[in-house]
């Protein structure tokens, strides 16, 4: 159509309306910040053609967003030219309802779906959503735009459609086509930055930072062949690295914004020279500027002389984070199944006893439903486990698309459901678990997740298992018989659950816990009703306050706290106070775990002062961020003479 004289293009013809869409997995109050399509907002707004063909539009939505609401938002005000939807397991069913809706507002649009639940699982896709046209099977910021390009130009789906690698696509007659595969950008130089461009917006309506954390990546790839892993495609692949540079700036705009935590999106942190020089820069702009305050990330899998470096310096720095050991099994037959057998990780003793020498936050995971892996192996594994690192992230098997379990599913003889709430698909059963075995497991995954993993109960393992012999296995076991015959309300959301363990399941089980003050009085019974009566009389007193310790210093909820006890430091409200307590707990803990064995300390009167962030509930998702919000010791100071134990 030619322009009017005197008219520019924009003026006379309409610019073409992108609309990309991705959703969060939690319900929380902030929004998880949009990475995936923040890179291609910034990919089509540099390209050349469509920075002046298209208007492109972010729109993020929190996990809890219905599907209503979300056609609301995308649809209302002006129905789109493309939809682009970033796929997640948790999204996938939204992602097809989003897509049946805009093909009868708009007939002649283009659907575009990527992420790793859809790569590669072309025929899947299309059969369940005849509405999708096309499937992006790998990173998306070079594909994405020659797609669009390709488009405009009247030539998409034929012939361009052809000439695009790394997409499967309908073509006019209805017959599915998969292109050759597009190999990851090697210059990701070339990629342009969502955060310098602008493309993520930053702030609210009232100027701050919109999300709940900050995330980035300071490379793509991963060296590793996980058989229950995908990682963003990249498996098996040699690490490439974002410019210092680049990054260096990219932190600045996150300190200009006061965020206080920064999520990386990488596989193996703490592996490359460039990461110990990320953190040197990450230091030197937190001496500078107060921010960020906590880093967390994926660690390499195998610790190096490179990560023991980066891991001091983040404690001289007082730069918090968790350190991870990702274990998956202790089992040998699972391990060889997972491709994991000879990684250096098996040596994890070692490692574990460094960390907690060193005083810092550590935690393992471990995988339920691994082929080799029995009921009794795994419950074998995870008590062994909980002597060193007793927070654990026990996470049911999922086969996740494009992994060599998916691809061996006969040969493992896997059985899977898909979730009732995403789009995964859970194990049910395999060669060496039964479904009765796995029903039989999930009321201990959910305390195993709610409880352990989010440092619920920091002290009271090591105690127990010394002075009742209980391990930590026995006493989630025991939590999740007493509240499944607990009557009380409060406790219906911390009962076993009837089927396979969900997300959902388990986040409703971290808020009772973490926010329901009658579910604290309810633990309260419980350890009078289970736990005391298992220990001998001449150490009740002293389990006693090892349990009260715990739950004292569990988080605050601002709402319960007298104003006049609020104060604002640095933009986070702090509350404190002092506490006296019988014995020192976090000696006793300390001492406990120490190895080699260290002479106990004797119980003595200790006054602690104790300080606690308010504010958790718009991070109550992230057990990782909700963990400082745990109370913190200030100071401790022994009152009077210890006296001998009994």
């Amino acid at each position: 159509m030619p322009s009017t004289p005197g008219r520019s293009r924009s003026q006379s013809v309409r610019r073409k309306r992108i609309a990309l869409i991705q959703q969060g997995v939690w319900a929380m109050p902030l929004e998880s910040m949009p990475l995936a399509i923040g890179y291609l907002k910034a990919a089509i707004d540099a390209d050349e053609i469509l920075k002046d063909e298209c208007e492109t539009i972010i729109v993020n939505f929190r996990g809890a967003t219905s599907v209503g609401s979300a056609i609301a938002a995308v649809f209302a005000t002006a129905v789109p030219d493309v939809l682009a939807i970033s796929v997640f397991g948790w999204n996938f069913r939204e992602a097809m309802v989003l897509s049946e809706t805009f093909k009868q507002l708009n007939p002649a649009g283009l659907v575009v779906l990527g992420g790793t639940h859809v790569a590669n699982q072309g025929e899947r896709v299309f059969r369940l959503c005849p509405e999708v046209d096309v499937v992006v099977n790998g990173e998306g910021e070079l594909t994405l735009p020659e797609v669009l390009r390709a488009w405009l130009a009247g030539e998409f789906p034929e012939p361009g459609g052809h000439a695009i690698a790394g997409i499967s696509f309908r073509q006019s007659d209805g017959a599915m086509v998969t292109t050759k595969t597009r190999p990851g950008v090697l210059d990701l130089s070339t990629i342009v930055s969502p955060f310098l461009t602008g493309a993520i917006p930053m702030t609210d309506e009232a100027g701050k930072f919109r999300y709940d954390v900050a995330i980035m990546e300071t490379n793509r790839g991963c060296p590793y062949h996980c058989a229950f892993c995908y990682w963003g495609g990249a498996i098996g692949q040699k690490f490439r690295n974002f410019p210092r540079e680049r990054l260096m700036a990219e932190l600045e705009i996150f300190a200009h914004y006061k965020v206080h935590s920064i999520i990386l999106c990488d596989s193996n942190f703490g592996m490359q020279a460039a990461d110990e020089q990320f953190l040197e820069d990450v230091i030197k702009l937190r001496e500078r500027t107060g921010y960020p305050r906590s880093i967390e990330t994926s660690w390499t899998k195998n610790k190096s002389a490179t990560f023991y470096r980066i891991v001091q310096q983040m404690k001289a720095a007082g730069l918090h984070t968790s350190f991870t050991i990702a274990l998956q099994t202790l089992d040998d037959a699972a391990l060889r199944g997972m491709n994991r057998r000879n990684m250096k990780l098996n040596d994890w003793q070692t490692l574990a006893r460094w960390l907690a020498a060193e005083g810092l936050d550590t935690y393992a995971e471990i995988l339920w439903g691994a082929p080799g892996e029995t009921a009794e192996s795994f419950l074998h594994g995870y008590d062994e486990l909980s002597l060193h690192v007793p927070r654990i992230a026990a996470y049911p098997l999922m086969l996740l698309p494009n992994t060599e379990y998916s691809d061996k599913r006969q040969e493992f003889g896997l059985v899977t459901t898909r979730g009732q709430s995403d789009d995964f698909e859970y194990v049910l059963a395999s060669n060496t678990m039964t479904f009765e075995e796995n029903l039989a497991m999930q009321g201990f995954l959910l305390w195993a997740r709610a409880c352990a993993e989010n440092s619920f109960f920091r002290y009271i393992w090591r105690p127990l298992r010394a002075y009742a012999g209980l391990t930590q296995s026995q006493v989630l076991t025991s939590l999740a018989r007493w509240f499944d015959a607990c009557g009380d309300p409060a406790a219906r959301a911390l009962k076993s659950p009837t089927t396979i363990l969900e997300p959902a399941t388990v986040n409703a089980a971290v808020r009772a816990l973490l926010l329901d003050p009658q579910v604290r009085g309810l633990l309260s019974q419980w350890w009078v009703e289970q736990i005391r009566p298992l220990i001998q009389p001449e150490h009740l007193s002293l389990l006693d306050e090892v349990f009260r310790f715990d739950m004292m210093t569990l988080p605050l909820i601002a709402s319960h706290v007298d104003p006049g006890d609020i104060a604002e430091e640095d933009g986070v409200l702090v509350h404190r106070r002092s506490e006296p307590f019988d014995l020192d707990v976090p000696a006793l803990v300390t001492a406990l775990r120490a190895e080699p064995p260290v002479e106990l300390p004797a119980p003595a009167p200790t006054m602690f002062e104790l300080s606690w962030w308010l504010g958790l509930e718009a991070h109550i998702d992230s057990h990782e961020v909700s963990l400082q919000y745990m109370g913190r010791i200030e100071r401790s100071d022994q009152l009077e003479a210890a006296r001998p134990v009994g």
